[in-house]
């Protein structure tokens, strides 16, 4: 259901932000979210900014300070903004994670919405994970929703694995699943009926040892692949997935759900999610 700014003036002009580094510029988030506000009739801006290494405590300040509605928390401070906030979720503090943060009565609590996104895009997808066993690709807090959601939706096997060892440790030390290495995932063939790339890269140009080694895998099992990512020319993800005839699925869906319930956390406001699939079709 829609709701418009004209049918709750308590609403107010908004501004909205994302906190990152360099690569804060770079993100599609502002134009995505300009996009939700103006199809939501909401008076409001979204803006990025760079916060620099060591600052995102004064950045976080900075946020009541302004008067700011809600931000999106980025690389590489996902982890780092945790000790500066008044308050956490639940997902959140399992996952060691915050990708949004609430301002509200002078408090901040911040949300991972990583992980009910993904939750949302297996459920438009028609994926039960119930009894179902995964394997992860990644270490960082993407791959950590993803886990915990797994975890969530009681599936029985769990697979991590990236470069770090101690990555992986960490992630299922923390949130669940079960270590794999890396190196010896061509060995034999691997019992996942879903996999997941929650690593940023899915592109050979990028790392062409990983492309290399993912088009070797032997997944006999596998019902659905996903790449969180999108709008890869070239996706290896991909190509292995059509080469083997498994059905995959890219980030957008995930996204739009992650978006949207942001935007709800932030406003209220509940569009969609097929409002919120046009809008990304139109700003990608």
């Amino acid at each position: 259901m829609k709701h418009h700014m004209d049918t709750n003036p308590d609403i107010g002009t908004k501004v909205f932000c994302i906190l990152g580094d360099e690569r804060v510029f770079r993100m599609r988030s502002p134009d995505i979210f300009s996009a939700v506000i103006r199809h939501a009739g909401i008076k409001g801006a979204y803006v990025p900014f760079m916060v620099q290494p060591g600052r995102i405590g004064e950045a976080l300040n900075s946020l009541q300070v302004l008067n700011i509605a809600g931000a999106n928390i980025t690389m590489p401070y996902k982890e780092a903004v945790i000790p500066h906030l008044n308050e956490l979720s639940e997902g959140a503090t399992i996952i060691g994670s915050v990708n949004t943060i609430v301002c509200k009565g002078g408090k901040l609590k911040g949300y991972n919405t990583n992980a009910i996104g993904f939750m949302d895009a297996l459920e438009e997808a028609g994926f039960d994970s119930a009894g179902k066993s995964a394997l992860v690709f990644g270490t960082g807090g993407a791959a950590r929703a993803v886990v915990f959601i797994f975890k969530w939706l009681h599936a029985t096997s769990i697979l991590v694995t990236g470069r770090n060892k101690e990555s992986i440790t960490h992630i299922v030390n923390r949130v669940g699943g079960e270590a794999a290495s890396f190196d010896s995932l061509t060995d034999k063939p691997i019992s996942a009926n879903i996999v997941v790339n929650a690593t940023s890269v899915s592109s050979p140009d990028e790392a062409p040892d990983l492309a290399q080694r993912v088009s070797q895998l032997d997944l006999p099992d596998c019902e659905l692949m996903v790449d969180l990512n999108y709008g890869i020319r070239g996706n290896f993800w991909e190509e292995m997935a059509q080469r083997k005839g498994i059905r995959f699925m890219d980030g957008r869906s995930s996204l739009a759900s992650q978006v949207r319930r942001t935007f709800a956390l932030w406003t209220g406001i509940d569009v969609g999610p097929d409002e919120f699939s046009k809008l990304l079709e139109v700003e990608g």
